[in-house]
């Protein structure tokens, strides 16, 4: 198929009116949802409702207010209170189950798209599920395999939903086979992507359906899924202003999964392979997209030590081909990096490249049994990780319209590295310490193309951290951080004004009260080629499955990352708070 026509005029509409429901199906589902609370609210036994069914749900609020700090790079924020709020309700009875939730984003916290700001109520399923079928109706989350060619899933932290709307059916004709299908569109902020995505996924347990497997010390489960998206044709001009893109309407992507273990041995493994998908962000290229993902493991009391490695070329996969950024992606390519929680270890976090990448991890932990030399009275526990993730090495073969590329068998520039050591040992029945060094490469072009031609950065960390149980209700824990960096702090020089740069140090204090109360105090400075002072102070009450916190204090600028997938989150220096609770 060429992939250039001659242009045709005109253009469409992006975004669907999602979430139209008929007005008279919507109102029915709402009225049937109130019928069921109002009785499981007004029943003798609170949480139970029709003919033994149960209401139970959660709730969570989050505000944020902040003022201009010129230092830090904080704006000042026209609307002195921001919060996003929400309400899961959901309802069981036997193998019935209905949900809704509601959302509020008035206005949005800082860092969340504008165009979530808004109210009303943004999820809502019927399921019936047994052992044998299940199906749901509404919106859904579901991931085949490793999720290379679908996963959708919400992060309320990132900002990201992709949930589907429309119909989820898994049947398990005979123990040990799935078979899984499925047909919807995905959410956008409060719309609905106009891309119809459809997929199939079947999954066989060996041990299960061979009887001369059963016993066996061999485990062996095989797996296989297909998705297509359908999105209608649109004017994308190609290099040649009389001409225009060919869009295929229909891209495909297939995977196929093995998951074996022999003893204390496992091995996952998993190839994704991708039609042609031209889209914003590979520049409309015709390149087809693969993916490889490989986990090897081995453990047994004591010790565990993995290895993981990965290759990702071309693998972006979304319901509208002309949107940038993070959301509507069809598929979630994981991160082989440690998830680091440490804050110097997540100043400078490492981001999936889709269009491009390989790379390895090893993950090797230890206990040093109580009574030996390096164990002592407690044991020791140690904690070995490294990983490094370089690009492709390519060779550009044309422009949109074209295969785009060609792909050389070695490696690309480095992207990101790093090598970390944990050591946790507890010096007595109320103290334990834990120890940890880092050295970080970090390419700052995984952060965008904006970024290419700067040099690589590199870091020490190292970190303390004390835990004290002063008694049954009180108990303090201290940390201490170190981040030694040589990237500096240039207010002049675009490339250099990132207020991450230079050598920090970081203290941080948190007291817990009895089983309701916490305090913690932190506080982030610069001693060398920096620039700001972070401090923070939070105080937080726990009651029963009721939690609120209140906090004030400086945020930096940066990403934040959870899994490799990362939203931008700018300077604020001000109060935030945080309730939550279930019933």
């Amino acid at each position: 198929m060429k992939n250039i026509q001659k242009t045709a005029a005109g253009s469409r509409d992006r975004v669907a009116n999602g979430y139209r429901l008929s007005a008279i199906g919507y109102r029915l589902f709402c009225v049937g949802l109130i019928f069921i609370f109002q009785f499981s609210f007004f029943s003798p036994t609170k949480a139970q409702g029709i003919l033994g069914g149960h209401v139970t749900g959660n709730v969570q609020l989050d505000g944020q207010m902040s003022h201009a700090d010129s230092v830090i790079g904080a704006d000042d924020v026209p609307e002195k209170l921001l919060m996003n709020a929400r309400a899961d309700i959901l309802y069981s009875n036997g193998d019935f189950n209905a949900g809704l939730r509601l959302e509020m984003y008035q206005n949005p916290l800082l860092g969340f798209d504008a165009q979530w700001k808004g109210s009303g109520v943004a999820n809502y399923y019927v399921s019936y599920k047994t052992e044998k079928f299940g199906i749901t109706a509404g919106h859904f989350y579901e991931q085949f395999g490793s999720g290379m060619i679908l996963r959708t899933y919400e992060d309320r932290y990132l900002g990201l939903d992709n949930a589907l709307f429309g119909v989820n059916v898994y049947v398990r004709p005979v123990e040990g086979v799935t078979i899984k299908a499925l047909a919807g569109r995905q959410r956008y902020y409060w719309e609905m992507a106009e891309g119809l995505v459809r997929g199939v996924d079947g999954e066989v347990n060996l041990n299960s359906v061979l009887s001369f497997m059963k016993e066996s010390k061999f485990r062996a489960t095989l797996g296989a899924g297909f998705v297509s998206k359908y999105e209608e044709d649109e004017l994308i001009p190609s290099e040649d202003p009389t001409m225009r893109l060919n869009l295929p309407l229909n891209v495909g992507a297939a995977s196929f999964r093995a998951d074996l273990g022999y003893g204390n041995w496992s091995l996952q493994a998993e190839y994704a392979h991708k039609g042609q998908d031209p889209w914003i962000d590979n520049k409309y290229v015709y390149h087809e997209g693969n993916a490889l993902l490989l986990n090897l493991n081995y453990s047994q009391r004591g010790f565990s030590a993995g290895i993981q490695a990965k290759r990702i070329d071309n693998m972006g996969y979304k319901s509208m081909r002309s949107l940038s950024g993070e959301m509507l992606y069809i598929n979630y390519l994981p991160a082989i990096t440690k998830n680091h929680t440490y804050a110097f270890l997540t100043m400078y976090p490492y981001a999936t490249q889709v269009n491009g990448e390989q790379g390895l991890q090893a993950d090797v932990m230890y206990k040093f049994k109580k009574g030996t030399l390096l164990g002592g009275e407690y044991g020791t526990d140690l904690h070995l990780n490294g990983s490094l993730v370089a690009g492709l090495d390519t060779t550009i073969t044309g422009g949109a319209g074209t295969e785009g590329y060609t792909v050389n068998g070695g490696l690309g520039e480095t992207l990101y590295g790093d090598v970390s050591l944990e050591i946790a040992k507890k010096l007595s029945k109320a103290v334990k310490l834990t120890v940890t060094y880092a050295y970080q490469v970090f390419n700052p072009v995984v952060e965008g193309e904006g970024h290419k031609g700067l040099p690589l950065i590199h870091n020490h960390v190292a970190i303390a951290d004390l835990s004290w149980k002063l008694n049954k209700k009180h108990s303090l824990r201290f940390e201490a951080e170190w981040l030694c960096s040589d990237s500096y702090y240039d207010e002049s020089d675009d490339h250099h004004s990132d207020r991450r740069a230079g050598d920090w140090l970081m203290g941080l204090v948190e007291w817990n009260i009895g089983t309701h109360w916490f305090i913690s105090l932190s506080d982030q400075v610069p001693y060398n080629d920096g620039i700001g002072n972070y401090y923070n102070l939070s105080v937080g009450y726990t009651h029963g499955a009721t939690r609120f916190q209140l906090g004030y204090g400086k945020q930096r600028e940066g990403l934040l990352c959870i899994g490799g997938i990362c939203r931008q989150v700018p300077a604020s220096n001000g109060l935030t708070f945080s309730l939550t609770t279930s019933f």
